[in-house]
């Protein structure tokens, strides 16, 4: 118990970051039509699976179509 807490100033600041990641890609996904690779749903699925970065960032570098 002792080392979570030691932990928490390290943790609050990655989870902050994460589910802003989370929120940013959601609403990417779910407000533009075109993706480079796959569907709305692909990405959908990569992203809620995927959550702990590597879900959006694989739609960021591969699914995000470029303006």
């Amino acid at each position: 118990m002792n080392n979570i807490n030691e932990m928490l100033p390290f943790l609050i600041p990655l989870v902050i970051v994460e589910f802003t990641l989370f929120a940013i890609t959601l609403r990417h996904i779910l407000t533009h039509k075109n993706y480079k690779r796959g569907s709305r749903i692909l990405w959908l699925v990569v992203t809620i699976v995927g959550m702990n970065f590597i879900g959006p960032i694989l739609y960021f570098l591969l699914g995000k179509e470029d303006a």
